[in-house]
């Protein structure tokens, strides 16, 4: 035998005093290498198919946010051109949120009947139809007609997003993805705010409807996303659709074990293998209406949530930033607007800081920043705008510099966490087969809250002053501290089945996020 055979017919393994053939070895190291390079294909192109999946499916937030930060503009043309009164202007901003709830409402229901996917497309349908009467509109009677359907498009479109990434999101990510349609929101703001900037230079007769028929575009890149994205495979599964659910998450999971693992998770909470017999008959509505103890702490988590991001005035404070600023002194319409479009980019490069975030620290700790950081920051702003004009002991120029940071800051402090964290936990927390509905309840009081706010804004702080209207904002600001400290568990790298095991132990939760910091504490020493 020679001695190139004798090489590759045996060699002695150092460990275990082996006999190997070297060719073999060869052979598996080539084999294996192979393997990992197919594993890490399948899971980049599994990522940047949810990620895709993700965009498409926050478009409609698009439409929310850009409806939000071009009316804080336009109303200042739409007062001039029509001629309408304080009030009338309050209905006109709030009214799109009050009208919302309906839409957020139905959506629930309609995203159970025809899917998660197509609800999307008939949200971005019906705001489209408000924006283009909105923008024709001769009268304030035909603007405001627009504006309810507007309203009802946004809704739907508001409440199904989060719902639809979360049910095809892996656990790993699922915190940053669904944190995309609070992104795609305050990208929606900053073009409206960017939108009144560009466009208000033009007669005031034509430049509010420009700013507002502008909102149509986004429908041709929606319309192009119903043909890309998948339905949710865990609506799939309530169908009995199991063969396409299996497909979809064959595409979204990083390798068919873990596909069929979680198809099998979806399939026994959606109650298709192990039925709840005494369950199976009973409605939806009346189950949420008459909890059991472990739902009842989802919808007071849920819907807790959802109000306090509203009732803490972020949408006073985007709504009204003009008005705002011109109490703090900004006289200027074009000043007035450049200001508020550094309110918008603080904004959107802020959501960008908790996307980063919320799967690596947590939902929690987030939140904790965040309430604690608007606190402040709407105290500031109160005291600044009262020292500058109830008191008169701080000169115009401190003023506006200090009211334009305190506004930045709050906008800030909201946008890296409870904005987008809100989304992700009311789209995380609830039972399959009470998901949509539940979520859509909490997307009800959001739509509500803030329909309240906007539509008192300029009436309470006639009352009050616009100080001391942000003072109550910085109060209730506080009680939304102590609010997640008792009643929001850590969510992250759960998934959404074990996330609802979470809420049958009570408050237990608590001691096992103590008890769950100690060991990460006691790893990391060693």
């Amino acid at each position: 035998m020679g001695m190139g055979d004798q090489q590759d017919v045996v060699a002695i393994n150092g460990k275990g005093n082996k006999y190997r053939r070297m060719g073999t070895q060869e052979e598996e190291e080539d084999f294996d290498e192979d393997v990992v390079r197919l594993k890490m294909a399948r899971r980049n192109d599994s990522r940047k198919y949810v990620f895709a999946c993700a965009v498409f499916a926050s478009l409609n937030s698009v439409l929310l946010g850009y409806d939000v930060g071009v009316m804080s503009g336009a109303i200042l043309f739409i007062q001039k051109d029509l001629h309408i009164t304080e009030v009338q202007q309050e209905v006109l901003v709030g009214c799109l949120s009050i009208v919302s709830l309906f839409g957020s409402l139905g959506g629930g229901r309609t995203s159970d009947a025809i899917g998660r996917k197509w609800t999307m497309g008939f949200a971005a349908i019906i705001f489209q139809i408000g924006a283009a009467i909105m923008a024709f509109a001769p009268s304030f009677l035909v603007l405001m007609i627009g504006r309810l359907l507007a309203g009802v498009g946004i809704g739907f479109g508001v409440m199904i997003a989060p719902v639809y990434i979360a049910e095809i999101a892996p656990a790993v990510a699922r915190g940053s993805l669904t944190s995309f349609p609070e992104i795609f929101i305050n990208i929606g703001i900053l073009l409206g705010y960017v939108s009144n900037y560009v466009f208000s230079g033009l007669s005031y007769h034509i430049n509010w409807r420009i700013m507002l028929g502008v909102g149509i575009l986004p429908s041709v890149f929606i319309a192009f996303a119903l043909f890309v994205i998948p339905e949710s495979p865990r609506w799939l599964v309530m169908q009995n659709r199991v063969d396409e659910a299996r497909t979809v998450l064959l595409k979204i999971n990083e390798d068919e074990a873990e596909a069929h693992q979680r198809l099998a998770e979806i399939e026994e909470a959606a109650g298709v293998l192990n039925a709840d017999k005494n369950n199976e008959n009973k409605e939806v509505w009346r189950e949420i209406l008459r909890p059991s103890p472990s739902l009842r702490r989802m919808l007071i988590t849920g819907c807790g949530i959802q109000s306090f991001q509203q009732i803490t005035g972020i949408d006073a404070t985007v709504y009204y930033s003009p008005t705002i600023f011109s109490d703090a002194g900004i006289k200027s319409d074009t000043e007035l607007l450049a200001a508020t479009v550094a309110v918008g980019f603080t904004k959107t490069i802020f959501i960008l800081v908790a996307i980063l975030l919320i799967d690596k620290v947590g939902r929690k700790p987030l939140l904790y920043v965040s309430t604690i950081g608007m606190t402040i920051c709407l105290f500031i702003l109160s005291l600044s705008l009262t020292l500058m004009h109830g008191l008169g002991l701080m000169s115009p120029n401190v003023g506006i510099g200090i009211a334009i940071l305190a506004v930045c800051g709050n906008v800030a402090f909201f946008s890296v966490g409870i904005g987008p964290v809100c989304w992700v936990l009311t789209s995380e927390i609830y039972p399959l087969r009470l998901r949509a509905q539940a979520s859509a309840l909490g997307a009800v009081g959001n739509r509500l809250c803030s329909g309240l706010i906007a539509m008192s804004f300029l009436s309470v702080s006639r009352a009050i002053s616009v100080g001391g209207t942000f003072f109550l904002f910085s109060v209730i600001s506080a009680v939304s501290v102590m609010f997640v400290y008792s009643c929001v568990p850590e969510t992250k790298g759960k998934s959404l089945e074990e996330i609802e095991r979470l809420f049958q132990n009570g408050r237990e939760w608590q001691k096992g996020e103590v008890e769950l910091g100690d060991v990460e504490h006691l790893v990391q020493d060693k």
